[in-house]
């Protein structure tokens, strides 16, 4: 590797959550840079697309390994997954969109409490990177022009997501909001009253698309344009603007919060450009003119939020080798090839 790191190839990465739609990127990124990943997973015969498949190469060279944790919330749950790992990519996370946040919220805190625990009882750690989200920061709602900082946390989600019951489905996109800016904050205060040794950064995606590893993250929340593809507009309506952002991106921008060691202490948002799912429908028409895609979606909009970009793209050359964030056009070509395939 050309970059300088104090992390250097062969060494070991855990990432939680490692058959999620993230975070088998993040792995993906690591194993084609020379690192060995160690991952969590909840269900190892679910997952078993892992070693089978996608990584069965690194699996058979000891490269990648699995381990299960069924309760990422209990006490002393990572201490055995942790031992001996370089750095560690927390990206699992509760996303059952519940509109109950005391399903949601405090799971999601403790167990990003509970790793950061592990990690300063583990001499090897020198970082730690937490995945977290736009909303974490603020609303991506059309009207809203906040400008995000450093400083710039998503209070009105916290306090909406604890308003008394009832709790209607139609808020479960405020309780996980308020999951990730909770959580967030308390990784951010655990570094203020720890003091740990290692490196802590987070890495703030908006709406996350691009290229699945496995057919499991098209049946996802969050899979997006499988929603367009499909026509199924039931979970579009309340969002009529948004920011998008490639996976692959994202995974490069996690890589260099782990290996970069001028990079600490960094909210590294990630926002590629504003967009809607008419722009999205236009795309898909271009790309499979002979497929017949829904009508235009009515009251379709542009954000006005804005953030500094400039140290998350300066780190996408840097680590990735590339000028300026994959395209939606890119990341939609990506993301439906494989609906395409299953089509023919």
């Amino acid at each position: 590797m050309s970059e300088p790191t104090n992390i250097p190839a062969g060494s070991t990465v855990l990432v939680t959550g490692v058959n999620g739609f993230v975070a088998s990127h993040i792995a993906k990124q690591l194993l084609l840079r020379g690192f060995k990943v160690r991952g969590t997973v909840r269900d190892p015969e679910r997952t078993s697309w892992l070693v089978k498949d996608a990584f069965k190469a690194y699996v058979d060279n000891g490269d990648f390994e699995l381990v299960t944790i069924k309760d990422f919330t209990a006490a002393g749950v990572y201490d055995d997954a942790i031992k001996g790992v370089s750095a560690i990519a927390h990206v699992a996370s509760v996303v059952t969109f519940d509109s109950d946040p005391n399903t949601v919220i405090p799971q999601t805190v403790q167990a990003a409490t509970r790793i950061l625990e592990a990690a300063l009882n583990e001499p090897s750690v020198k970082t730690f990177v937490y995945t977290s989200s736009i909303v974490a920061s603020t609303f991506p709602a059309p009207g809203n022009e906040t400008r995000v900082t450093r400083d710039t946390w998503n209070d009105v989600a916290i306090e909406l997501a604890w308003s008394p019951p009832p709790h209607p489905p139609s808020q479960g996109s405020i309780v996980y909001a308020a999951s990730k800016a909770a959580a967030e904050k308390a990784v951010w205060q655990f570094v203020e009253d720890k003091k740990p040794k290692f490196r802590v950064n987070s890495v703030n995606p908006a709406m996350i698309m691009g290229e699945p590893l496995d057919e499991s993250h098209l049946q996802t929340v969050g899979a997006w344009i499988k929603k367009l593809w499909d026509g199924d507009v039931s979970q579009l309506a309340s969002f009529s603007a948004t920011y998008h952002i490639d996976v692959k991106d994202v995974a490069v921008l996690h890589v260099a919060a782990i290996l970069d060691p001028k990079i600490s202490n960094e909210r590294l948002q990630a926002w590629a450009e504003s967009c809607n799912w008419n722009d999205m429908l236009a795309i898909l028409r271009r790309l499979y003119p002979q497929r017949h895609f829904i009508d235009d979606l009515p009251n379709q909009q542009r954000l006005s939020i804005s953030t500094d970009l400039t140290l998350p793209l300066q780190l996408l050359k840097k680590w990735g080798n590339q000028t300026g964030w994959r395209t939606l056009e890119q990341t939609i070509k990506d993301n439906v090839q494989l609906l395409g395939e299953n089509e023919k």
